[in-house]
Protein backbone atom coordinates (compact mmCIF):
# COMPACT_ATOMS: atom_id res chain seq x y z
CA UNK A 1 0.00 0.00 0.00
CA UNK A 2 1.69 3.22 -1.27
CA UNK A 3 0.60 6.11 1.39
CA UNK A 4 1.17 10.34 -0.08
CA UNK A 5 1.73 13.03 2.82
CA UNK A 6 3.04 16.53 2.35
CA UNK A 7 4.15 18.18 5.47
CA UNK A 8 6.30 19.74 7.14
CA UNK A 9 8.20 19.80 10.74
CA UNK A 10 4.76 21.64 12.32
CA UNK A 11 2.47 17.96 11.50
CA UNK A 12 5.20 15.50 12.49
CA UNK A 13 3.05 14.46 15.30
CA UNK A 14 -0.11 14.72 13.30
CA UNK A 15 1.57 12.34 10.69
CA UNK A 16 2.54 9.51 12.55
CA UNK A 17 -0.92 9.66 14.56
CA UNK A 18 -2.58 8.97 11.42
CA UNK A 19 0.12 6.07 10.39
CA UNK A 20 -0.48 4.45 14.04
CA UNK A 21 -4.64 4.33 13.16
CA UNK A 22 -3.73 2.96 9.60
CA UNK A 23 -1.44 0.58 11.56
CA UNK A 24 -3.78 -0.49 14.23
CA UNK A 25 -7.04 -0.74 11.73
CA UNK A 26 -6.26 -1.73 8.73
CA UNK A 27 -4.90 -5.48 7.83
CA UNK A 28 -1.08 -6.03 7.87
CA UNK A 29 0.42 -5.51 4.74
CA UNK A 30 3.40 -3.61 3.42
CA UNK A 31 3.23 -0.06 3.85
CA UNK A 32 5.40 2.37 1.60
CA UNK A 33 4.77 5.86 3.17
CA UNK A 34 5.86 8.92 0.91
CA UNK A 35 6.25 11.96 2.22
CA UNK A 36 7.06 15.01 -0.31
CA UNK A 37 8.52 17.76 1.45
CA UNK A 38 10.10 21.19 0.71
CA UNK A 39 12.64 21.32 3.11
CA UNK A 40 14.03 18.25 4.34
CA UNK A 41 12.35 17.26 7.92
CA UNK A 42 14.17 18.20 10.62
CA UNK A 43 12.53 15.36 12.52
CA UNK A 44 13.26 12.85 9.72
CA UNK A 45 14.89 10.49 11.89
CA UNK A 46 12.13 10.78 14.26
CA UNK A 47 9.44 9.40 11.54
CA UNK A 48 11.92 7.38 9.83
CA UNK A 49 11.97 5.20 13.15
CA UNK A 50 8.40 6.02 14.06
CA UNK A 51 7.78 4.23 10.94
CA UNK A 52 10.06 1.34 11.21
CA UNK A 53 8.40 0.34 14.29
CA UNK A 54 5.00 0.24 12.81
CA UNK A 55 6.89 -1.90 10.11
CA UNK A 56 5.93 0.67 7.05
CA UNK A 57 9.05 1.67 5.05
CA UNK A 58 9.64 5.87 5.09
CA UNK A 59 10.06 7.16 1.59
CA UNK A 60 11.51 11.39 1.78
CA UNK A 61 10.44 12.93 -1.40
CA UNK A 62 12.57 16.60 -1.63
CA UNK A 63 10.31 18.62 -3.94
CA UNK A 64 12.51 19.68 -6.68
CA UNK A 65 11.60 23.59 -6.89
CA UNK A 66 12.57 23.46 -10.64
CA UNK A 67 9.08 22.06 -11.51
CA UNK A 68 7.55 25.48 -10.80
CA UNK A 69 9.59 28.17 -12.98
CA UNK A 70 6.62 28.58 -14.77
CA UNK A 71 4.00 28.40 -12.18
CA UNK A 72 2.32 31.47 -10.52
CA UNK A 73 3.51 31.51 -7.39
CA UNK A 74 2.49 34.26 -4.94
CA UNK A 75 1.75 34.53 -1.30
CA UNK A 76 -1.60 33.45 -1.82
CA UNK A 77 -0.58 30.39 -4.34
CA UNK A 78 3.10 28.84 -2.78
CA UNK A 79 4.29 25.88 -4.49
CA UNK A 80 3.01 23.93 -2.13
CA UNK A 81 -0.61 24.01 -3.88
CA UNK A 82 0.87 22.04 -6.43
CA UNK A 83 1.86 19.33 -4.52
CA UNK A 84 -0.96 17.25 -4.83
CA UNK A 85 -1.43 17.77 -8.08
CA UNK A 86 1.85 17.07 -9.41
CA UNK A 87 2.61 14.25 -7.36
CA UNK A 88 3.07 11.92 -10.71
CA UNK A 89 6.13 13.99 -11.88
CA UNK A 90 7.57 13.50 -8.46
CA UNK A 91 7.44 10.08 -7.20
CA UNK A 92 9.37 7.45 -8.30
CA UNK A 93 7.96 5.59 -12.11
CA UNK A 94 7.63 2.41 -11.52
CA UNK A 95 4.69 3.74 -8.75
CA UNK A 96 1.32 2.98 -10.41
CA UNK A 97 -1.25 3.81 -7.44
CA UNK A 98 -0.89 5.76 -4.22
CA UNK A 99 -3.62 7.19 -1.70
CA UNK A 100 -2.86 10.99 -1.06
CA UNK A 101 -3.87 11.72 2.85
CA UNK A 102 -4.42 14.80 4.90
CA UNK A 103 -2.34 14.87 8.07
CA UNK A 104 -5.99 15.49 9.84
CA UNK A 105 -7.08 12.28 9.43
CA UNK A 106 -7.97 9.60 11.25
CA UNK A 107 -8.19 5.81 10.33
CA UNK A 108 -11.17 3.71 12.32
CA UNK A 109 -11.09 0.91 10.12
CA UNK A 110 -9.53 -1.11 7.82
CA UNK A 111 -8.30 1.35 4.52
CA UNK A 112 -7.83 -1.85 2.25
CA UNK A 113 -10.88 -1.19 0.63
CA UNK A 114 -10.29 2.01 -0.88
CA UNK A 115 -7.47 1.36 -1.86
CA UNK A 116 -8.07 -1.31 -3.57
CA UNK A 117 -11.06 0.99 -5.22
CA UNK A 118 -10.55 0.42 -9.38
CA UNK A 119 -10.38 3.20 -10.92
CA UNK A 120 -10.72 2.40 -14.22
CA UNK A 121 -10.25 5.67 -16.81
CA UNK A 122 -10.39 7.85 -13.79
CA UNK A 123 -7.76 9.83 -12.80
CA UNK A 124 -8.51 9.99 -9.39
CA UNK A 125 -11.12 8.86 -6.80
CA UNK A 126 -12.46 11.19 -4.34
CA UNK A 127 -15.47 12.28 -2.08
CA UNK A 128 -18.08 14.65 -1.82
CA UNK A 129 -18.58 16.79 1.29
CA UNK A 130 -22.22 15.54 2.45
CA UNK A 131 -22.64 19.13 4.08
CA UNK A 132 -22.59 21.19 0.51
CA UNK A 133 -25.98 22.44 0.67
CA UNK A 134 -27.35 22.17 -3.43
CA UNK A 135 -27.17 26.29 -3.69
CA UNK A 136 -23.54 26.00 -2.76
CA UNK A 137 -23.07 23.15 -5.18
CA UNK A 138 -24.76 25.54 -7.91
CA UNK A 139 -22.40 28.24 -6.81
CA UNK A 140 -19.65 26.14 -7.49
CA UNK A 141 -20.43 24.48 -10.66
CA UNK A 142 -20.98 28.40 -12.29
CA UNK A 143 -17.66 29.34 -10.76
CA UNK A 144 -15.62 26.53 -11.61
CA UNK A 145 -17.74 26.04 -14.96
CA UNK A 146 -17.94 22.22 -14.49
CA UNK A 147 -21.41 21.53 -14.98
CA UNK A 148 -20.85 18.07 -15.55
CA UNK A 149 -19.13 17.47 -12.18
CA UNK A 150 -21.31 15.24 -9.44
CA UNK A 151 -20.66 17.95 -6.58
CA UNK A 152 -17.52 18.90 -5.51
CA UNK A 153 -14.39 16.87 -4.26
CA UNK A 154 -12.68 17.37 -1.35
CA UNK A 155 -8.71 16.40 -1.95
CA UNK A 156 -8.15 15.76 1.19
CA UNK A 157 -8.27 11.81 0.62
CA UNK A 158 -7.05 11.12 -3.10
CA UNK A 159 -6.58 8.00 -4.58
CA UNK A 160 -4.17 8.43 -7.51
CA UNK A 161 -3.72 6.78 -10.91
CA UNK A 162 -0.23 7.69 -11.50
CA UNK A 163 0.32 5.97 -15.15
CA UNK A 164 -2.92 8.43 -16.09
CA UNK A 165 -1.81 11.71 -14.80
CA UNK A 166 1.67 11.58 -16.18
CA UNK A 167 -0.28 10.91 -19.50
CA UNK A 168 -3.10 13.22 -18.84
CA UNK A 169 -2.14 15.91 -15.88
CA UNK A 170 -0.44 18.43 -17.74
CA UNK A 171 1.20 21.04 -15.39
CA UNK A 172 1.81 24.12 -17.79
CA UNK A 173 -1.98 23.39 -18.24
CA UNK A 174 -2.77 23.81 -14.33
CA UNK A 175 -0.41 26.82 -14.22
CA UNK A 176 -2.47 28.85 -17.12
CA UNK A 177 -5.56 28.00 -15.69
CA UNK A 178 -4.67 29.50 -11.79
CA UNK A 179 -3.25 32.80 -13.78
CA UNK A 180 -7.21 33.34 -15.44
CA UNK A 181 -8.88 32.30 -12.27
CA UNK A 182 -9.29 33.62 -8.74
CA UNK A 183 -9.86 30.65 -6.82
CA UNK A 184 -10.61 30.55 -3.65
CA UNK A 185 -8.81 26.98 -2.12
CA UNK A 186 -6.53 26.95 -5.35
CA UNK A 187 -5.30 22.93 -5.52
CA UNK A 188 -8.94 22.01 -4.71
CA UNK A 189 -10.42 24.29 -7.00
CA UNK A 190 -8.05 23.15 -9.65
CA UNK A 191 -9.05 20.08 -9.16
CA UNK A 192 -12.95 20.09 -9.28
CA UNK A 193 -12.45 22.83 -12.16
CA UNK A 194 -9.66 20.32 -15.00
CA UNK A 195 -10.76 17.11 -13.79
CA UNK A 196 -13.82 16.60 -11.86
CA UNK A 197 -15.15 14.32 -14.85
CA UNK A 198 -12.19 12.11 -14.35
CA UNK A 199 -12.80 11.48 -10.89
CA UNK A 200 -14.27 8.15 -9.24
CA UNK A 201 -16.68 9.06 -6.25
CA UNK A 202 -16.16 7.24 -3.27
CA UNK A 203 -18.83 7.39 -0.46
CA UNK A 204 -17.96 10.07 2.26
CA UNK A 205 -19.68 8.56 5.26
CA UNK A 206 -17.00 5.99 4.95
CA UNK A 207 -13.88 7.08 3.20
CA UNK A 208 -13.92 11.24 4.26
CA UNK A 209 -16.21 11.89 6.76
CA UNK A 210 -16.31 15.62 7.64
CA UNK A 211 -16.64 15.33 11.63
CA UNK A 212 -17.77 18.67 12.04
CA UNK A 213 -21.05 17.62 10.34
CA UNK A 214 -22.53 14.58 12.24
CA UNK A 215 -26.11 16.17 12.74
CA UNK A 216 -25.97 16.33 9.23
CA UNK A 217 -24.92 12.46 8.40
CA UNK A 218 -27.64 11.64 10.64
CA UNK A 219 -30.28 13.57 9.07
CA UNK A 220 -29.49 12.36 5.73
CA UNK A 221 -29.26 9.11 5.91
CA UNK A 222 -32.47 9.28 8.20
CA UNK A 223 -30.75 8.48 11.57
CA UNK A 224 -28.85 5.67 10.48
CA UNK A 225 -25.47 7.33 10.12
CA UNK A 226 -24.69 7.86 14.10
CA UNK A 227 -22.35 7.31 16.18
CA UNK A 228 -22.57 3.41 16.84
CA UNK A 229 -22.51 3.11 12.76
CA UNK A 230 -19.69 5.81 12.29
CA UNK A 231 -17.34 3.55 14.44
CA UNK A 232 -18.40 0.57 13.34
CA UNK A 233 -18.04 1.55 8.93
CA UNK A 234 -16.19 5.13 8.77
CA UNK A 235 -12.79 4.28 7.82
CA UNK A 236 -11.73 7.85 7.48
CA UNK A 237 -12.65 10.77 9.78
CA UNK A 238 -11.46 14.24 8.37
CA UNK A 239 -10.94 16.76 10.99
CA UNK A 240 -11.65 19.70 8.80
CA UNK A 241 -11.92 23.45 9.82
CA UNK A 242 -9.67 25.61 12.05
CA UNK A 243 -10.35 23.50 14.95
CA UNK A 244 -8.24 20.81 14.96
CA UNK A 245 -8.18 18.46 17.62
CA UNK A 246 -4.55 18.46 18.94
CA UNK A 247 -5.09 21.97 19.54
CA UNK A 248 -6.12 23.17 23.24
CA UNK A 249 -9.83 24.11 22.09
CA UNK A 250 -13.25 23.95 23.88
CA UNK A 251 -14.57 21.96 20.58
CA UNK A 252 -16.29 18.98 22.29
CA UNK A 253 -17.23 17.12 19.48
CA UNK A 254 -18.00 13.62 20.15
CA UNK A 255 -15.14 12.21 17.64
CA UNK A 256 -13.05 14.91 19.31
CA UNK A 257 -12.24 12.66 21.76
CA UNK A 258 -10.91 9.80 19.98
CA UNK A 259 -8.26 11.90 18.34
CA UNK A 260 -7.26 12.90 21.17
CA UNK A 261 -6.45 9.00 22.48
CA UNK A 262 -4.76 8.28 19.62
CA UNK A 263 -2.59 11.40 19.62
CA UNK A 264 -1.99 10.37 23.15
CA UNK A 265 -1.21 6.61 22.22
CA UNK A 266 1.42 8.27 19.48
CA UNK A 267 3.14 10.74 21.99
CA UNK A 268 3.42 7.58 24.56
CA UNK A 269 4.76 5.11 21.50
CA UNK A 270 7.27 7.91 20.44
CA UNK A 271 8.78 8.25 24.04
CA UNK A 272 9.25 4.67 24.57
CA UNK A 273 11.45 4.87 21.04
CA UNK A 274 13.30 8.07 22.13
CA UNK A 275 14.37 6.36 25.91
Amino acid sequence: MNLLFAIDDNFVQQLETVLLSIHLNTKSQEFNIYVLQKKRLAKEAELAAFCKQLKMTYHPVMVKQSLFENAPVTDRYPTTIYYRLLAHQMLPQDLHKILYLDADILCINDLSPLYNTALGNNLFASAIHASLTNTTDVINKIRLQNFGADGYYNSGVLLMNLDLMRQEVDANQIFDYIRRHILLLPDQDVLNALYSERIKTIPDQLYNFDTRNGKIYETISLGEWDLDWVIKNTVILHYCGREKPWLPTKNSGRLTALYKQYFHMTAKLQSILQD
